[in-house]
């Protein structure tokens, strides 16, 4: 789900983004041009060196083949 378009499926890109201690989630279909916001996938990142952590668990989340 997105803030900006609902519902997104199919090939994706996920980015994790940190501007200061502020991070979100944005996606992507592949090869597009426009990122869309992870509806929830706004927070405050205390540790930057937690980036990697946040993403991977934010990738094994949003990756659920079965629906």
């Amino acid at each position: 789900m997105t803030d900006e378009v609902g519902v997104v499926t199919g090939d994706l890109t996920l980015r994790t983004e940190l501007a200061g201690d502020q991070l979100t989630l944005r996606v992507q279909y592949k090869d597009a041009e426009e990122w869309y916001t992870v509806t929830g996938g706004k927070t405050t990142l205390t540790d930057p060196a937690d980036l990697d952590a946040v993403h991977a668990i934010a990738v094994g989340l949003l990756h659920r083949p079965g629906g």
